[in-house]
């Protein structure tokens, strides 16, 4: 077949090639088109749209204000309140344009208030102090204009520009009847109902219980610098995020239990505009009511212990004691604790204050001036409830009631047996070429002990010939180590555990032996007591130990936690911590041992165990005598141990013991040391118990 057309070419090839031409162009054209809308489109939304885009945008935006919760109620172990709340009301001012409406200063290029804010502000401001001078509480604190003016935070350096402004608390009925009448007057104000704290006026157990303090004020303390933290996180619950003005726990056991105590916040999210300001409310959570905490501390004991300590520093003041006064005695310090139960039913640090102190914004400098000694707990830390008279603070050497445990670690080291005997004659020497001894108090000569008697009769001199210095013998260097473990093992050295913040570990002066003098010298100085100083906590879970024969058990605050209803959500029960065991002939011994003879104890029910102690320290170069007392509670079938530290009393014999012996006898009366409370035998029947 012949073809037509053009030479060398098939007959459609023409028309092939301009039908793929038209598709590539096509092509090329439809690309081209839609290139140009995109560009288009997108100069539209970077020129054109994106001032209203934006701001379409940024009023979307939503923020989370916090609603507190109100805080859980801490009882004393009779159901009393101890910390409660009552309602409160609060004005607060929700900041609009009327008062942050800024203009562009062209001289400065800096953001200024417009006149009519400033003028808004200062009428806001004069408004709020008439209404609180003619209205409020003649007795509060009158808020002037200018202080006003900085609770409003106009330049948001305290907090966001949409969360409302506290401008003041407590609010009488006639305040908050003239606002809700005239609330259209005060652009931005609200009263909100809160919950004020309140401590019992009886001043109980205060440094125990502790205080709270704004959220914004404890940057410090660890637990809130993890909480801040937590707040940060993107996905963190809006209920557990704290108002910087939102009181929490900042001591004892408000700071022990602020997560139980605190409950949760609700919250409320809101719509902020380009100013972030709000400008409704999307949604409202409720809060959810903290947890209440029951003490395991008897309001009843408890006063008993303070006042007995006080009665007993006045006592010291006015009547001597071997013919010399002790008028720097004027802190004091006792626990008691239930033997079995761990429960810590008395736990006193005095001269104590009222905790109300810390329950405004601030605290004035001349309030806190007052209270700066007595706010701490000193039966937990080195630290003071007044200082004596000659700066000793709360943790001192223990003295001779060390003397037990060193009987024991004599016994256990195979120093000496429960039938050897010692001549005590009131002196015993040590070091090189016997160049340094120890006396007895007094001098006194004692003559034939046993290990019991030595106790009984409180022989620094067997402690030294028949416990420090063959200890040292047999372990030289490591001596103080093996000394040191024993301690540990009955609470001396280490937290009791009790779980409240900041308690100390006592200090083992033995350890530094370069300051003793030498390891010998550190071992007979720690055996009878001049070489460690402990908390009274520490003094009395070191005698629950002992009456517990080695159980060393956790010092319990707390009984349980109830919710909102009163539904018991935790309890705490008898907690063993550790356990050091020693042959059963040791421990009757040592019981034996704790025998001396307290006057203060005259006519006392029960047979107990005791040791007095008097452990000296240097206060500007001269000695000081401190009163140091432990006793347990029956002899046999223990119930109560009781610690009790009076620096610079003097003999613990006639400064410590008789704080005790009301400790005792106010428990005995509110439990009964056999079991019966005395409140509840009538007279016919307690004279047969007697």
């Amino acid at each position: 077949m012949k073809w037509f057309g053009f030479p060398g070419r098939s007959p459609d090839s023409s028309h092939g090639r301009s039908t793929s031409s038209l598709r590539i162009n096509l092509f090329f054209f439809g690309t081209f088109f839609i290139f140009c809308v995109i560009i288009v489109r997108l100069a539209s939304l970077q020129f054109v749209e994106a001032e209203a885009l934006t701001e379409i945008e940024e009023n979307q935006e939503t923020k989370t204000v916090p609603l507190s919760a109100i805080r859980g109620i801490i009882h004393a172990a009779g159901g009393e309140n101890i910390a409660y709340n009552t309602s409160v009301q609060s004005l607060y001012i929700t900041l609009t344009k009327d008062y942050t409406e800024t203009y562009r200063n062209k001289a400065t290029n800096e953001y200024e208030f417009t006149d009519k804010a400033k003028a808004n502000t200062a009428s806001l401001a004069a408004r709020l102090e008439s209404v609180f001078n003619q209205y409020g509480d003649p007795s509060g604190k009158k808020l002037t204009g200018e202080e006003i003016t900085t609770l409003l935070d106009l330049n948001f350096k305290k907090t966001l520009g949409y969360y409302p402004r506290k401008i003041k608390t407590g609010l009488t009925p006639k305040e908050v009847a003239h606002f809700l009448e005239h609330k259209e007057q005060y652009p931005g104000l609200s009263i909100v109902e809160e919950a004020a704290r309140h401590y019992d006026k009886d001043t109980v157990a205060v440094q125990t219980v502790g205080y709270i303090r704004p959220f914004k004020s404890l940057d410090s303390l660890d637990l809130y610098k993890n909480i801040r933290s937590a707040m940060k996180k993107n996905n963190a619950d809006p209920g557990l995020v704290y108002k910087e003005e939102e009181f929490a726990g900042a001591y004892g056991l408000e700071q022990q239990y602020q997560r139980e105590l605190r409950g949760k916040n609700g919250y409320q999210t809101i719509s902020v505009n380009p100013q972030n300001m709000a400008e409704e409310i999307i949604e409202s959570v409720p809060p959810v009511k903290g947890n209440d905490i029951w003490m395991t501390i008897n309001k009843n004991v408890q006063m008993k212990t303070e006042q007995a300590i006080m009665d007993q520093i006045r006592w010291l003041h006015t009547h001597p004691v071997l013919g010399k006064l002790h008028p720097d005695a004027l802190t004091g310090y006792a626990v008691a604790m239930e033997v079995d139960t761990g429960n810590v039913v008395a736990m006193a640090s005095m001269p104590d204050y009222d905790t109300s102190v810390w329950t405004t914004d601030k605290v004035e400098p001349e309030v806190y001036e007052k209270i700066a000694n007595n706010y701490l707990n000193g039966t937990i830390r080195d630290t003071t409830s007044g200082i004596s008279g000659n700066g000793l603070k709360s943790v001192i050497y223990l003295g001779s009631t060390v003397k037990p445990l060193s009987v024991l670690i004599g016994l256990n080291e195979g120093l000496f047996s429960t039938g050897d005997t010692y001549n005590d004659v009131g002196i015993a020497y040590f070091g090189k070429d016997d160049n340094a001894s120890v006396k007895n108090s007094s001098g006194h000569v004692l003559g034939p002990l046993d290990p019991a008697k030595a106790i009984q009769e409180s022989s620094n001199a067997f402690m030294v010939d028949m416990v420090g210095d063959p200890l040292y013998k047999k372990y030289k260097s490591k001596a103080p180590e093996v000394w040191d473990q024993y301690l540990k093992a009955f609470g001396l050295g280490v937290s009791t555990q009790s779980g409240l913040p900041n308690e100390s570990a006592g200090l083992g002066d033995y350890m530094d032996t370069k300051a003793a003098g030498s390891t010998q010298a550190a071992m007979v100085y720690a055996s009878f007591g001049q070489k460690g100083k402990y908390t009274a906590l520490q003094l009395a879970q070191y005698t629950a130990t002992l009456a517990n024969e080695g159980e060393r058990i956790k010092p319990q605050l707390v009984s349980r936690i109830t919710d909102a209803e009163g539904k018991t959500v935790k309890e705490f029960h008898r907690e063993v911590l550790s356990t050091i065991s020693f042959d059963p002939s040791y421990w009757k011994e040592i019981k034996k041992g704790m025998n001396t003879d307290v006057k203060a104890f005259d006519g006392f029910p029960y047979d107990f165990a005791r040791k007095t102690g008097t452990s000296e320290m240097d206060a500007y170069g001269v000695t000081r005598d401190n009163g140091v007392f432990i006793a347990f509670a029956p002899r046999e079938h223990p119930k109560l141990a009781v610690a009790v530290v009076i620096p610079e009393g003097g003999f613990g014999s006639n400064s410590a013991a008789p704080v005790a012996r009301k400790i005792f006898d106010a428990y005995d009366w509110e439990y009964g040391l056999n079991g019966v409370p005395r409140k509840n035998v009538s007279p016919a029947t307690e004279s047969t118990l007697e």
